[in-house]
């Protein structure tokens, strides 16, 4: 199988490039990171109304375009690159494909088109204070009059969300509920994060009544979509860091030559360069994985693209020297997003993926055994 961008699909990657290459310059990314809401509104719109980001994977039904993995591939990795915050992985994609996954075909036309457009940010609040995001974890408990009282951490977006969309314990099973996050039993917060570009906050629920979506049944595939777009991230990252360090190595002078002519760093960068092509490799694979194929490339990507963005990032700031741990520069911001990624939603188990490849028979849920987020 070829892996390749259509031409449709790299006019949209030169679409999000350009516009956040005007918007989204280092500078504007740490306003974004420090502001209230933690991103900026004003590029979101832009985003959603201009090139239509947060539809990409709304089936048109309810409001968006319907787009496959490849363009959401494209997109997240421009924001990877660019480190630009925003809640297209959390409400776009996370919460609008658990919303699909309860199939309560009234709350996907009640809240699909608002987040398809941008207007509505939703909030999938799912891990516990363990940080487990595997398919029967949940963060609440529901009783018969379908009131949930829990507390929910790392949850994307939360203290933001106009709809919170709750994975609770039942007397059946694990099931999905929708929140008014506007009730009085709600509380929620935001909490330090390593990383300064994206948001994550607990979500606290005492008595909230809620509205019951349907069973969580549809949560390990949730999380493997959760994982592939993540992935796109880190190698759109990853990638930044090589160019910015390559740049750097032409730049930097010593001893009367650019460092780049040195071949030991030669030899450091083209190691770069392999993790970051393997990268981008594996996150395409995984975006364009449908059916039983899905859980084994996202496992793989999730676990490939994890370990670039580390390396590559970690690489960054020591061929930058002293300049890489100063604030002004952007490289600990990369090394920041690199270790947070690679603990967001959990991770796949090595042994497992192996087997899986090895058998082609191993149920998906044996690839997300490593869960815990601390």
């Amino acid at each position: 199988m070829v892996i390749a961008l259509s031409d449709e699909q790299r006019a949209l990657r030169d679409s999000v490039r350009q516009l956040l290459s005007r918007e989204c310059d280092s500078a504007a990314v740490r306003r974004a990171a420090g502001s209230a809401d933690g991103f900026d509104r004003t590029l979101w719109s832009r985003l959603c109304t201009g090139i239509g980001v947060a539809g990409l994977v709304v089936p048109e039904t309810y409001g968006g375009l319907g787009a496959g993995g490849g363009e959401l591939h494209v997109v997240l990795a421009e924001l990877g690159r660019a480190l630009c915050p925003g809640p297209l992985l959390g409400s776009a994609v996370v919460a609008a494909q658990a919303i699909l996954a309860a199939g309560d075909a009234d709350a996907c036309r009640t809240l699909l088109p608002g987040i398809a457009a941008g207007t509505t940010i939703a909030a999938l609040a799912w891990a516990g204070p363990d940080g487990r995001w595997g398919p029967g974890a949940a963060a609440f408990a529901s009783t018969v009059d379908n009131e949930l009282t829990g507390t929910a951490h790392y949850v994307l977006d939360a203290a933001g969300a106009d709809v919170l969309i709750a994975v609770a314990h039942t007397a059946d099973g694990t099931a999905l509920f929708q929140v008014d996050p506007a009730q009085p039993s709600v509380e929620r917060a935001a909490v330090p994060t390593m990383d300064i570009t994206r948001r994550l906050g607990t979500v606290r629920l005492t008595g909230a009544h809620a509205r019951r979506l349907g069973p969580a049944t549809g949560l390990a595939r949730v999380r493997d979509l959760a994982w592939v777009a993540l992935a796109a991230e880190q190698a759109g990252a990853a990638r930044a860091c090589l160019e910015q360090t390559v740049a750097y190595s032409k730049d930097r002078v010593q001893f009367g030559r650019p460092i780049g002519s040195f071949q030991a760093l030669k030899h450091r960068m083209a190691d770069m360069y392999v993790l970051v092509e393997t990268a981008e490799s594996a996150a395409l694979a995984a975006a364009a994985a449908t059916g039983p194929e899905l859980p084994l490339a996202a496992a793989v990507a999730r676990e490939h693209c994890s370990e670039a963005l580390c390396t590559v990032a970690a690489e960054m700031t020591q061929l930058h020297g002293g300049i890489a741990i100063t604030w002004e520069h952007d490289a600990h911001l990369y090394l920041k997003r690199a270790h947070a990624a690679a603990r967001l939603f959990g991770r796949a188990d090595p042994r497992a993926v192996l087997s899986y490849a090895r058998s082609a028979a191993t149920p998906a849920t044996s690839l997300s055994t490593s869960d815990s987020l601390v």
